[in-house]
């Protein structure tokens, strides 16, 4: 997985920890010893304990993923691959905020500290939001970023996505600008673009863990990730008439499916002829760009509190 196939090293140790769940549930034996039963095993045993669909498929996935290299690699016989069945994972609908919901959020991040200066982690989390918003980004994407990762002239960057793929991301003049305003800030000379005080690169968890300080903080009912932004960014562009397969690009699916799968049936009759008459150019008014919701900077004013 990493030498031939370049997963990412998050992706490898999910794939090991499914091979974990096998071994304690069915037992430790020898590829060429695995048979159908197991699975079923494993399936009645993994709903018992209650495990979500998407959990099971992923512990079936590991296992699956090693009986292929075995069988293709190393030329040992196993089981017939077309027998295994993953669980029907039921549909869930796609969460988004709705641009109030990105107002709200926004405006509960603190720019200033009760000193009156500009607050770093302020000015970092705004330009991860902007960020986010403006390319659609995933997160483990994002803070992959470096400060040279960015070409400003073009306002592009090349990133490496999901399964090893090279993309380009888009971000509009106000993702620009608050990165910008972000890296003002920063006494360090690291080279990741989000980054502690120390310079080093923000991971992903402590990145989540703002996201849910900063809702709660803001009050919000609906739960905000960074995962939920690239959700609005997508819904956004569909709803303003954005044709699904630049979509596809634009979030690096591997295949249409996905996108549509994700997004396809979130739009309501009249989100839906609207955007159609948008992107068909029937209407005379000049067609909104999606990128254009979030708010203008505001003037710095100290927090009610600190948190």
């Amino acid at each position: 997985m990493l030498v031939e196939r370049r997963f990412a090293t998050a992706t490898i140790n999910k794939y090991e920890d499914g091979l974990r769940w096998f071994i304690r549930d069915v037992g430790n034996r020898t590829v060429a010893e695995i048979g159908i039963q197991d699975f079923i095993s494993l399936k009645a045993r993994m709903a018992a304990r209650q495990a979500q669909e998407s959990r099971v498929a992923g512990v079936i996935c590991a296992v699956k993923s090693i009986l292929i290299y075995a069988r293709d690699i190393l030329q040992i016989p196993v089981l017939d691959l077309n027998k295994i069945r993953l669980p029907r994972t039921p549909r869930r609908d796609v969460i988004c905020l709705s641009n109030e919901e990105l107002d709200q959020f926004i405006a509960a991040i603190p720019l200033v500290t009760w000193e009156g200066k500009p607050r770093f982690a302020g000015y970092r989390l705004r330009a991860l939001v902007e960020v986010l918003a403006s390319s659609g980004m995933r997160i483990s994407e994002a803070l992959s970023l470096n400060r040279d990762s960015i070409n400003g002239d073009v306002r592009e960057a090349r990133i490496v996505g999901k399964g090893n793929k090279e993309r380009t991301v888009f971000f509009n003049e106000r993702s620009m600008g608050w990165i910008s305003r972000y890296v003002a800030l920063r006494m360090d000379a690291g080279p990741a673009l989000f980054a502690t005080r120390s310079g080093q690169r923000l991971g992903i968890n402590s990145a989540e863990a703002i996201f849910r300080r900063t809702a709660k903080y803001a009050g919000m009912a609906k739960a905000v990730t960074p995962h939920i932004i690239r959700h609005t960014m997508a819904t956004n562009l569909l709803r303003n008439g954005c044709p699904i397969g630049h979509i596809k690009q634009l979030l690096g699916h591997q295949k249409l499916e996905t996108t549509c799968r994700f997004y396809l049936g979130v739009l309501s009759d009249a989100e839906t002829k609207q955007a159609h008459r948008a992107y068909q150019n029937f209407e005379v008014a000049p067609q909104p760009r999606a990128a254009d919701y979030l708010p203008e900077p505001p003037a710095p004013t100290p927090p009610l509190f600190v948190h």
